[in-house]
This record gives C-alpha cells, structure tokens and sequence, in this order.
C-alpha cells in the first residue's frame, strides 16, 4: 500500500495535495483576544451583552476570518467593538485541545481612534488598573492580564 500512495502523494503535489490535507484534518476556529493597554498601563474591559450575566466583563475579543492573519484580527475586532485603533504587540498566549477552537492572545496598545462603541455586542467599555478589575469578569481574561501586567 505505501508503494501506491507514496508516488501518488508525490504527483499531485500544490493544491490538490493541500485540498486532501484539508478534508483529511481537523477543523478549527480560532479565538483571537487583544490584552489592550493604553500609554498608563491601564487595560480596556468590555461588557459583553452577549456573555452570561454573571461574567459580562472581558477583554476584546472575536473569531479570526478566513486568511486573516491573527494579529490583523484583534486590530479589527478592537475597531469594530470599540472605534479605537491599536497596534499589536507580542503574542502571550496561545491555548488548544478543544474540540473546535484555539485561543489566542496578543498584546496591544491603543494608538488613535475615538470611543465608539458597537451597541450590539458591547454595553460598556471601562479602563481599569491591573488590580482594580471588575467582578464579574472572565477569570481566562482576569489571568492574561495578571500575567501581562507591567
């Protein structure tokens, strides 16, 4: 059998080879979170409507679309539920073994953009000092800034 697949394998290499890939692995999305600072060090919390109650309070955070590159999904994801323009920074975090998603998340700072809130996703947006964070918030997030803080 390895002598058939072998040069079979080897004669459909580009596309093909990638499509095969592609129907013969796993699936995923990927969950993309921007650790937002601004020029004090303060963090940016959102309340998310669409989060449980008891824990509306987290980070900015979205789904990366295809070919987008993970980076380039926490600038769009800040803009979109927030108005703020930001440039990323390092990567701190990176998590999989769930069944249909990875996380992700980068540092970012603010750099321009005024606040503008995406009235459907997001109820509040609030800077808050590493150890004044809110109740009710995501202890995931709560854990990225403790091990981000400055």
């Amino acid at each position: 059998m390895k002598r058939l697949i072998t040069p079979v394998w080897r004669a459909i290499r580009g596309p093909l080879q990638w499509r095969v890939l592609w129907f013969a692995h796993a699936k995923f999305m990927v969950g993309v979170t921007g650790i937002v600072r601004d020029d004090t060090g303060r963090v940016l919390l959102l309340r998310h409507r669409m989060w449980p109650p008891e824990k509306p309070w987290g980070l900015p955070t979205g789904y990366a679309n295809k070919g987008e590159e993970f980076p380039q999904t926490v600038v769009r994801e800040v803009k979109e539920e927030t108005g703020l323009d930001v440039k990323v920074g390092r990567l701190v975090h990176l998590t999989s073994g769930y069944k249909l998603r990875i996380e992700v998340a980068y540092e970012a700072l603010v750099v321009g953009g005024s606040l503008n809130l995406d009235s459907f996703e997001i109820l509040e947006a609030r800077w808050f000092t590493s150890d004044s964070l809110p109740a009710g918030m995501q202890d995931s997030h709560r854990q990225l800034i403790s091990a981000t803080a400055t």
